[in-house]
């Protein structure tokens, strides 16, 4: 989740490795440079994309975004999970998002909620990400 081992009883499911967090940061530098999409850059009809590693797809998105004349000022992101509790690696996960981006952690947040026992996230049947990212011009 976000880069980082976070041990739990079952495993996300993807054609990538399934970082949704990743995924979703992904999506949200593209669409703030209005460059696409994750599906459009990184298709799942491509076999190099199978099991790929979601930071290496983030690294191709902020190439674009840094091509595209911008540098990410801030990142905000939230995690709707169930299970596994992710309060004790929020931390890490902060580090590990910044240290993508290249941008300080104070600029990173991190927000983990639970579906409080409904839907698809509250019967652990997804976990969801959304994040919203800060684009300056160079």
């Amino acid at each position: 989740m976000g880069g980082v081992d976070v041990p739990h009883d079952h495993h996300a499911v993807g054609h990538s490795d399934a970082d949704v967090l990743l995924h979703a940061v992904t999506d949200a530098l593209l669409g703030a440079a209005a460059l696409g999409d994750i599906g459009e850059w990184f298709p799942d009809t491509d076999p190099k994309n199978r099991g790929r590693d979601s930071a290496d797809m983030l690294a191709g998105a902020l190439a674009g975004v840094h091509q595209a004349g911008y540098h990410v000022d801030n990142l905000d992101c939230v995690i709707f999970a169930q299970r596994p509790k992710l309060s004790p690696y929020k931390t890490t996960i902060r580090e590990r998002l910044a240290t993508l981006l290249q941008i300080s952690v104070d600029r990173v947040s991190v927000k983990a909620k639970t579906g409080e026992g409904l839907g698809p996230v509250g019967h652990e049947e997804a976990i969801v990400a959304q994040s919203i990212v800060l684009l300056k011009q160079v």
